[in-house]
């Protein structure tokens, strides 16, 4: 019952937006324009006809004989033209300025449905039957400076995921530089708007706003739901560690903290910096990823398990807590090992078939 009093809530929401914005619409002027351009014609067309069918003339067939005109249907002429000398100068008159007229407001009216997002319901709809058929994806809650570029790192490593955003004027401008992301324009601490993201299917969330409380719910409600899923937290104040841990959160990332490190290690170790860039991030979409093994994976010598190819570069292994480095060949892969990669992002998929087949 509650789940249908917000989709119905949801349906008025945004039938309140597309009449908001056709009212807000430079276009709806024009349209208000042409309908009282082409009412005149045929107030014009009707008493102009009107008076050269006289005395027989009726103002239905006045009428009709302008909407005939004007709407090029062709049928018959229900007045006698020949009966006045400007009566086929007064039909030509009327056609191309009643033609013009329909014209100007058919083309406006297409142009304030595709302004103001008429269809924005039906979309919607459509992005949430996607939505419904994702696993294994991500959750980005809150599109703003830090979700923006979560979001650009995902969509570079060929990850699937859904943004969640409440505010509007957030929204609206990523979804112009991203017109086919999948979005709800939702409050991701709603457990309805993370049920609709998928997030009993989702591998992690990104808790991201600019509000440390409502990352902090936004955690507490995705641990409720599936507590399976890996959560990172995003918080200003690094003295709400404590509260994010035991709300669920699985890694915290402060950036203020982080940007002060990153901000000295630039000054004092520069060239340790530019490598650990280039490890995390390049310009040919390489990243440093990790692979875990699946559970039941019989154990398999490395080179066996992961020849030698351009997509990818083995780097290391962690196992039960400890790091292997540059492992040999021989080296034994079981179950739960977490393997680390330099890797494109089909190089990641390759080793991921293997490795969770």
């Amino acid at each position: 019952m509650r789940f249908a009093r917000a989709r119905i809530s949801r349906l008025i929401s945004v039938k309140a937006t597309g009449l908001k914005k056709i009212f807000e619409s430079r276009h709806f002027s024009g349209l208000f324009f042409g309908a009282l351009l082409l009412l005149l014609v045929l107030l014009v067309g009707t008493l102009g006809y009107r008076y050269i069918g006289r005395p027989t003339a009726t103002w239905i067939d006045s009428f009709y004989m302008t909407f005939i005109t004007i709407s090029s249907i062709g049928f018959g002429e229900v007045i006698d033209l020949s009966q006045h000398p400007y009566g086929r100068l007064f039909t030509i008159f009327i056609a191309v300025v009643g033609i013009g007229s329909l014209s100007y407001l058919f083309s406006t009216l297409v142009a304030l449905l595709i302004d103001s997002n008429l269809n924005t319901a039906l979309r919607e709809k459509r992005m949430e039957k996607q939505i419904s058929q994702l696993t294994g994806h991500y959750i980005v809650c809150g599109i703003g400076r830090v979700g923006s570029n979560v979001a650009q790192e995902l969509h570079k490593t060929h990850r699937p995921f859904v943004v969640i955003e409440v505010d509007r004027a957030t929204l609206d401008p990523w979804r112009e530089h991203h017109p086919d992301a999948l979005y709800l324009h939702a409050d991701a601490a709603d457990d309805d708007a993370l049920r609709r993201a998928g997030v009993e299917r989702a591998t992690g969330v990104f808790a991201v706003t600019a509000d440390d409380s409502h990352n902090l719910m936004v955690a507490l409600s995705v641990k409720l739901i599936n507590p399976k899923a890996r959560v990172v937290v995003r918080l200003h104040d690094i003295r709400n560690t404590q509260k994010a841990r035991r709300a669920g959160a699985d890694e915290i990332v402060s950036p203020d903290f982080t940007g002060g490190m990153r901000i000295a290690s630039a000054m004092v170790r520069p060239h340790v910096v530019n490598f650990m860039d280039k490890m995390l991030k390049s310009d040919e979409n390489l990243r440093v990823e990790e692979v875990i093994v699946r559970a039941g994976f019989p154990s398999t010598p490395l080179g066996q398990l992961l020849p030698k190819s351009r997509d990818y570069l083995l780097m290391a292994t962690h196992e039960q807590g400890h790091w292997r480095f540059n492992p040999s060949d021989d080296h034994p892969v079981k179950a739960g090992d977490a393997i680390v990669i330099l890797a494109s992002p089909q190089g990641r998929m390759a080793v991921e078939k293997i490795l969770k087949a």
